[in-house]
């Protein structure tokens, strides 16, 4: 009997730790759904939505929709104070844990954004597993790595999951291993590309949206088209 997968990989979500031995298996069906999994799926294998796209399935669940909006508070924040784009940082977040903010992976990286304890405690860190100060100090982890390659997001990523003396003994490139080869993938995918000709530290613009009577801010690397703004952050 025929079975059609409406699945397709997509290279963004990881709602599991992955070791250096992990692999990360990615489809696309006829329909352009892409499908993650940590596993070959040789059988039908139960999927899961992610961001509320059926474009985008998972065979592990992630947190809910209600769990992103949660910590977006804090995405914004600090994308704005360290000049990062928040598609980047939200997509480290979904990558690294899954937006489980108890994450930890058999190497003891901890919290949303995945932070080895000697990374932590360089950082300032202090409670790892506290949603607000994980994302501070992984942001922050981010926008050091992204001054140290120049601005560049694939180096900068490659660096976060193998750190950044892999990326320089292998020539300032992307490490041939498959867990960082995949990771940076499943990132990018994620985030979507930077804008073309961005500057090494992007501008963070900031609008004003009206939604059932309330002003919502909204922060955006790219800039309004129409509106007034503010620039937040270089």
């Amino acid at each position: 009997m025929r079975f059609h997968v409406r699945l397709l990989v997509l290279v963004l979500v990881a709602a599991w730790p992955l070791d250096a031995a992990a692999q990360i298996h990615a489809w696309r069906d006829a329909n352009g759904t892409l499908v993650v999994s940590d596993h070959p799926i040789n059988e039908p294998t139960v999927i899961y939505p992610v961001g509320g796209s059926t474009k985008y399935v998972t065979t592990t669940p992630v947190e809910s929709e209600s769990a992103r909006e949660r910590y977006e508070p804090f995405v914004i924040e600090h994308s704005a104070k360290h000049g990062l784009r928040p598609e980047l940082v939200r997509a480290v977040i979904q990558v690294e844990s899954g937006y489980n903010p108890r994450a930890r992976s058999p190497k003891g990286a901890m919290g949303l954004m995945q932070l080895m304890p000697e990374t932590a405690r360089s950082l300032g860190v202090n409670r790892p597993y506290d949603p607000a100060e994980n994302i501070g100090g992984g942001t922050r982890y981010l926008r050091l790595l992204l001054d140290k390659y120049d601005g560049d997001e694939v180096l900068a990523l490659a660096a976060y999951n193998a750190g950044s003396g892999a990326v320089d003994r292998h020539g300032r490139k992307v490490p041939r291993y498959r867990e960082t080869q995949d990771y940076v993938r499943k990132v990018t995918l994620a985030a979507g590309e930077a804008p073309a000709g961005a500057p090494r530290k992007l501008k963070i613009y900031k609008t004003l949206e009206i939604i059932d009577g309330r002003a919502v801010p909204r922060y955006s690397s790219e800039k309004p088209a129409a509106g007034s703004y503010e620039i937040v952050s270089r």
